[in-house]
């Protein structure tokens, strides 16, 4: 049975407040609307009375901090069978949501009520960081309802805890005092009860498209170590310092397009691999169109191993690997571009897929 509320208003003695039939059951979407905070969990909402393939109405759909779809569906007095059949149908129809699709329902959203219409931007204002590269990669499926019948119930409960249906009856009790309105909620089944989010299909689309061509980069500029005045000079990017950070750098192909990003600073250049990638000792770069070593230019940073010249300690390769880069647009770090939204990555290298900070940043550089 799910837990029952109840309220008391204290004065000279504790005074119960009495729980009336919800009058504003219908209003319930816009308060939930309004501030998604009620439902007891962060999430952004994405969608409101979003038509599905087959022709009916999801009442709301958020989304939660690791990319996963919550569909919200009011019961309005339907019975047990039909609510029940109603989210299950909708969980069938959100599995197969593409990457795309998802970012159109909440482009649509935002544009109707006047919101920030990119889906990177507004994620991270919610979550404090930008979306993971895979969308919909769960779901989870909630009755809202002011009470539900016994039928209702045991249906849910068997599905949640007989099959592992990711469904759940969030519960709003309505209270009235002295002319004062006041809602209450509670689960159906707890956390530890509930199973957690279905994982969707694994199917094509849950990630943003490549283009095929662009890549990201993160340039570490940092005292004692790499300097980006150096790459904006001479053309290059680097990384070293063990095998984790220097691999994805040197899977870099010669002609890709790379966004190069100065962690917690921002976007400073954008420029096409032109060479293979070599260690320090051996990188030549091309300086007023002739061929220079780099290891006898003027540099600014550092980009020998720590501990001496070895180039290898404990089989771990731990040297300075250079690409280098003909930058169409580059800029020092004091202008570098941040907008919330925008792709971060631990990785040195990876392929960028994030549309909206490919646009963004190329519009700001003046790139085609």
């Amino acid at each position: 049975m799910p837990l029952e509320f109840g309220l008391w208003r204290v004065d000279d003695r504790p005074v119960r407040v009495a729980t009336r039939p919800m009058p504003m059951e219908s209003r319930l979407e816009e308060l939930i609307e309004a501030d998604p905070e009620m439902l007891g969990r962060p999430l952004l909402l994405i969608g409101r009375q979003v038509q599905t393939d087959h022709g009916k109405y999801v009442d709301l759909l958020g989304m939660d901090s690791e990319g996963g779809l919550h569909v919200l569906e009011l019961k309005r007095d339907r019975t047990p069978r039909e609510v029940v059949a109603q989210v299950l149908d909708y969980g069938s129809w959100v599995q197969e949501l593409a990457n795309e699709q998802v970012r159109d329902i909440y482009t649509r959203y935002a544009r109707s009520r006047g919101l920030v219409e990119e889906l990177d931007e507004a994620f991270a204002l919610r979550f404090g960081g930008s979306p993971p590269e895979v969308l919909n990669s769960s779901h989870t499926l909630t009755v809202v309802a002011s009470e539900i019948d016994a039928a209702t119930e045991r249906i849910v409960t068997y599905l949640a805890s007989g099959y592992r249906v990711p469904v759940n009856v969030l519960f709003f009790r309505y209270f009235e005092d002295e002319g004062r309105s006041y809602l209450a909620r509670t689960w159906l089944m707890d956390e530890a009860e509930a199973v957690a989010p279905v994982a969707g299909t694994k199917g094509r689309g849950k990630q943003e498209p490549w283009n095929g061509t662009d890549w990201y980069v993160s340039f570490g500029d940092e005292p004692g170590g790499r300097s980006w005045d150096d790459a904006l000079r001479y053309g290059f990017v680097s990384a070293g310092g063990g095998d984790w950070f220097s691999r994805t750098l040197r899977s870099l192909p010669s002609g890709a397009r790379i966004f190069t990003h100065i962690p917690k600073v921002g976007y400073v250049g954008v420029g096409t691999v032109s060479g293979e990638p070599k260690p320090f000792q051996d990188a030549v770069l091309t300086v007023a169109g002739e061929s220079r070593r780099m290891a006898d230019l003027s540099l600014r940073g550092s980009y020998r191993p720590h501990g001496g010249a070895a180039e290898e300690t404990g089989g771990e390769d731990r040297r300075e690997w250079v690409v280098p880069v003909d930058w169409e647009q580059a800029v020092p770090r004091e202008k570098a571009l941040w907008r919330t939204g925008f792709f971060a990555n631990q990785n040195s290298a990876c392929k960028l897929r994030a549309h909206f900070t490919i646009e963004e940043v190329s519009r700001h550089f003046g790139i085609g």
